[in-house]
């Protein structure tokens, strides 16, 4: 497994460390899940995401092959925006999520899942066949740190000469932060004010960079925060995660992803097949969940059940630390993802209630 720039620190704070996208990541730190969970919520936590891929995309069809791999409309951004989108196979199957960045003349950014990065490059590679197009694969010299919660904006603005208070919801800022050129984005998964910073340079200068920020933050109470903080975050705020709510088999649509989906842009991955999905309407939807008894957390392929027969599986579940009880995301038949509709989720051979609720369940 490989590691992150960032593994003496995670060591030095005692981190737990797992497997994780080919790389040993922190799991939790010496707190525990539920502590770091709620210091994001409330204060502020700073994570490394370094596993995360990017890929530059430049020259003269660099748009036309991200219209081709996306389901969004690149086509509206214009330098400093950021846009969530999604690649799809010819079959509407979802190849990753994704961000993308225009970066002006020097192109775009495409960020995307740590454990889909080999995978996903081969895609746009294969797609980029017969382009006047350039496709690098920049992962192994990027860092990634996510600063997330109320007093990351405190946190950061006088480690940085880019006023990032004025910073809107996806857009994104270049220049100096700690003597270090950095692309500064208003992006996260959790669901608070956030930042993500990308930079290069060596292990020490990445060292330095995370110390400094835990020291500018220490007056508001900052924390690294491992993955598994990082999975309740978003699940209370309903972001899907590659693998478990969206993988190859499943379709934007029933997803929930049609917001991102702009079948009127011109040709792209899966554009017909979607067409026929929104046409017939999808036979399944993804929605969230709240357990109706204490000390049942449903996990990934329980079975969900309503009116007596089975109806759908769970996707995600966990102990939501803001709402104080269970909560999860599964894919259900169409007529039963109403808020309020009561379901069963089955795990050997015993059934637990459960309520959907409309997303974000916080």
């Amino acid at each position: 497994m490989r590691k992150t720039d960032f593994y003496d620190i995670h060591i030095e704070h005692q981190a737990k460390m797992v497997d994780y996208a080919g790389y040993t990541m922190p799991i939790q730190y010496k707190n525990g899940i539920i502590h770091e969970h709620k210091v994001v919520r409330e204060k502020v936590g700073i994570f490394d995401v370094s596993h995360m891929g990017e890929f530059k995309i430049v020259g003269p069809q660099a748009l036309d092959l991200i219209q081709k791999i996306t389901i969004n409309d690149a086509a509206k951004l214009q330098k400093w925006d950021a846009q969530y989108s999604a690649m799809c196979y010819h079959d509407g199957g979802i190849v990753d999520d994704l961000l993308i960045y225009h970066m002006g003349n020097d192109g775009y950014l495409l960020v995307v899942n740590g454990a889909n990065v080999e995978k996903d490059y081969a895609w746009v590679m294969e797609n980029a066949e017969g382009m006047d197009v350039e496709v690098m694969n920049q992962t192994d010299e990027i860092h990634l740190l996510a600063v997330q919660g109320p007093k990351s904006l405190e946190t950061l603005q006088g480690l940085t000469t880019i006023d990032i208070s004025v910073i809107p919801f996806y857009k994104f800022r270049e220049g100096m932060m700690l003597d270090e050129y950095m692309l500064v984005s208003r992006t996260g998964y959790t669901g608070e004010l956030g930042f993500e910073l990308y930079f290069r340079n060596n292990k020490e200068t990445a060292e330095r960079i995370f110390n400094s920020i835990l020291k500018a933050g220490a007056k508001y109470g900052i924390e690294p925060i491992g993955l598994g903080a990082r999975d309740t975050l978003r699940l209370e705020k309903g972001f899907p995660l590659y693998g478990n709510d969206i993988d190859h088999t499943t379709n934007p649509i029933e997803a929930g992803l049609s917001w991102i989906t702009k079948a009127s842009k011109g040709e792209f991955n899966g554009k017909e097949a979607i067409l026929k999905i929104m046409d017939e309407k999808p036979k399944r939807r993804l929605v969230g969940f709240v357990v109706d008894t204490e000390k049942f957390i449903a996990r990934n392929g329980y079975k969900v059940f309503a009116d007596g027969k089975e109806i759908g599986h769970v996707t995600s579940g966990n102990q939501s630390p803001s709402l104080g009880v269970p909560i999860g995301m599964a894919y259900v038949e169409t007529e039963y993802k109403n808020p309020g509709t009561q379901i069963e989720i089955e795990r050997k051979g015993k059934f637990f209630p459960a309520t959907i609720k409309k997303m974000p369940l916080l």
